[in-house]
């Protein structure tokens, strides 16, 4: 790691991936925002870590660059993401689709032009995202979450290239299934963990966080691209999962 760096912004640090980063961070001695929805969460993180709270939708970057005038991030952890209903593209509310983009692409977009300037001008700073082996692989029901993901993932190349020779770094970390409460709103009847995680060995949202944290830690002249990392009994391509049974 940098040891320049000071500062980092996590989004949808509030549950999941998000809140099990927090503290990965704040264990290394960085000043951490965490960007979130929930006041009683967001001051129950800070209690627990010391993270400094930001309650704003991830949407609302204004709101966000406000409370961070003057702040020099270092770190920009673009994690907050939703997945609205799973059904066939024509069975989508279109506000679904709307809010998918919204939040997965392109607020990690607007948050980023708010943020890379400065990280360029001092020659210092590693953009974070968290995407999606959805992005990278079709599977069914997420023809819009899939898209939105796979658009950040191509953002990240092209920041890539836009920046050699800053010493910003961009790393997309993409992950399989991730036990979290992403799937929350998109199956029906409560029945997410029944379907996809009960008798399943899911990656776990700290696993995620010790991986970030990992990639951070590498020096300033090694960048971690992109890596993905999957469950076990997970395969790549169309979600297939096996249960797994102890010999």
């Amino acid at each position: 790691m940098s040891d320049s760096y000071r500062v980092a912004l996590v989004t949808g640090a509030t549950s999941g991936i998000g809140r099990a980063i927090v503290p990965a961070l704040r264990q290394r001695g960085l000043i951490v925002y965490a960007v979130g929805r929930n006041a009683g969460q967001l001051a129950e993180l800070s209690a627990e870590t010391g993270a400094l709270p930001i309650e704003a939708d991830v949407r609302d970057v204004a709101r966000i660059t406000q409370a961070l005038e003057g702040v020099e991030v270092d770190i920009l952890v673009n994690n907050a993401g939703i997945l609205s209903t799973r059904a066939a593209f024509q069975d989508i509310d279109p506000a679904e689709i709307d809010a998918m983009i919204d939040i997965n692409l392109k607020a990690p977009m607007h948050l980023t032009r708010a943020f890379l300037p400065g990280m360029v001008a001092r020659k210092r700073g590693h953009l974070i995202y968290l995407g999606s082996s959805g992005g990278q692989a079709p599977y069914p029901n997420m023809g819009a979450y899939g898209p939105s993901k796979a658009g950040l993932s191509l953002f990240c190349d092209n920041l890539r290239c836009d920046l050699l020779g800053s010493s910003v770094r961009v790393s997309e970390i993409v992950p399989g299934r991730v036990q979290t409460a992403l799937y929350r709103n998109s199956i029906a009847d409560g029945q997410a963990n029944a379907l996809l995680y009960d008798g399943y060995r899911a990656i776990q949202p700290e696993n995620i966080a010790r991986i970030v944290s990992d990639v951070i830690d590498l020096p300033v002249f090694v960048d971690v691209a992109r890596i993905e990392v999957f469950p076990t009994d997970q395969a790549t391509g169309g979600g297939t999962m096996v249960k797994f049974e102890a010999p």
